[in-house]
């Protein structure tokens, strides 16, 4: 495999203090072995893969799932937790500029459609998965930030039909949300949950609607001649169709058409041991909401319901045990800088995991252009939870030629271009991050 980051990143150090393995156990998944022959195939057990995987199955297609690792190994089951809108990094402007007003609207209303996909699943197939918060709430870290608010609330009203609530500084306390903030808005749409859970619950209902799921069965090979061959340490799946959904833990040459058309880029979380009512009156931070800061190194927090604080942050240049450790100190850092009451609070959990962005800051799913018959989804710019799932849901209707169920935004059937540099391009954010760092912002 040709991958961005070192070995290091794709092995179990970055994930051995992940708080998720410990809430639940995927089940014990056969390998790939033998031949095997289905109607499409599908590479990653993540919310993609899953998602339409399940759909696929459900519609009656014949599905086998192979993922190196097991179901929700990756960001899926590292993330934090937020399903909520997004899946776009591009601003309101940009997106505008490039596509075209109605393109930017009709991608805002698929960000809706992808919450309710995913509420909707979770209902139907009764995944316990621990949800709560309703909607997510911005922090204002600046008092400019908190003076955007109401031109901000207008835009949501206009593009999802929601009306957001304002907290102004003096109210956060009465809130349960104190601390270093100028203000708060909340848009009610999204909910937090457990995401190794929603993963599972994923798992579990493709293979219950009949998908066969291998897992510890990485992909070697693709060979395309009347449908496609993968090869697999000890297995060959001979499938129609295709789809690969790997998303940040891609690699460059499975397929070659991924190559640089993806950067994949951590982030990192730290979870405390569950603390007292004391312990929370201390700080007064409360809430259950799900909230966020829109710093270039956006810091997301949420109080679960067990009372333990997940706190995360992107960044980190490098990937390696002492780079890791160096990452937990600067998050340590900003976590107390945030909750200074916390400060002698345990943080036993924290881990990496790597989202994956596009050049033009838009997620893609659709055809792969090169490949008649394989089709991917990837680049939901670290909101993946709603828009993975729903972006799986798209592709299921792709591979079987149907005029897609769910709205496929313009926005989303743009493929993504290369960035430049190659295996190098990681250094293209560099100075982004290192300024981001010095600055604080």
């Amino acid at each position: 495999m040709t991958r961005v980051f070192p070995t290091y990143t794709y092995g179990e150090g970055p994930r051995e203090h992940c708080y998720w393995p410990s809430t639940a156990q995927p089940p014990d998944n056969p390998r790939a072995e033998g031949s095997l022959t289905c109607d499409v195939a599908v590479i990653g057990a993540g919310y993609t893969g899953l998602s339409a995987a399940l759909h696929l199955a459900e519609a009656g297609s014949d599905v086998v799932i192979l993922d190196t690792h097991s179901p929700g190994w990756g960001a899926s089951g590292r993330n934090g937790g937020f399903c909520c809108l997004g899946g776009s990094a591009a601003s309101d402007t940009i997106l505008a500029q490039l596509y075209s007003e109605p393109a930017r609207r009709e991608f805002r209303e698929t960000e809706l459609h992808a919450v309710n996909l995913a509420a909707g699943l979770i209902k139907h197939h009764k995944i316990a998965c621990d949800t709560h918060s309703n909607g997510e709430t911005l922090m204002a870290h600046t008092q400019k930030a908190m003076d955007d608010f109401e031109a901000r609330a207008k835009v949501v009203e206009r593009d999802y039909g929601v009306s957001p609530t304002i907290t102004t500084k003096n109210d956060l306390a009465t809130q349960g949300m104190k601390g270093p903030f100028f203000g708060a808005i909340t848009t009610p749409i999204g909910f937090a949950l457990n995401p190794m859970k929603y993963a599972l619950g994923l798992a579990e209902a493709a293979c219950k609607a009949g998908a066969r799921l291998y897992t510890n069965s990485p992909v070697q090979h693709i060979d395309q001649q009347s449908g496609f061959t993968l090869t697999t340490p000890e297995a060959r799946i001979s499938a129609k169709r295709l789809v690969v959904a790997t998303n940040g833990y891609s690699s460059d040459d499975l397929p070659k058409w991924l190559r640089a058309r993806y950067l994949p880029t951590q982030s990192n979380v730290i979870v405390t041991r569950q603390m007292t009512d004391t312990e929370l009156a201390a700080q007064g931070w409360t809430s259950r909401q799900m909230s966020f800061d829109d710093r270039f190194l956006l810091h997301y927090f949420r109080l679960m319901p067990n009372k333990r604080m997940l706190f995360g942050m992107r960044g980190g240049l490098l990937s390696s045990a002492a780079a890791d450790a160096r990452m937990y100190r600067l998050i340590r850092k900003h976590f107390e800088k945030m909750f200074p009451a916390w400060a002698g609070v345990e943080t036993p959990y924290t881990w990496q995991g790597l989202l994956s962005i596009s050049r033009d800051l838009t997620p893609y799913a659709g055809p792969i252009p090169e490949m008649p018959g394989a089709f991917t989804a990837l680049s939901y710019h670290g909101n993946g939870v709603a828009m993975a799932t729903y972006a799986g849901a798209l592709l299921a209707d792709l591979v079987q030629g149907n005029v897609t169920r769910h709205l496929h935004p313009k926005i989303m059937q743009t493929p993504p271009k290369r960035f430049p540099l190659g295996r190098l391009r990681r250094a293209t954010i560099w100075p982004l991050y290192a300024a981001a760092l010095l600055t604080g912002s």
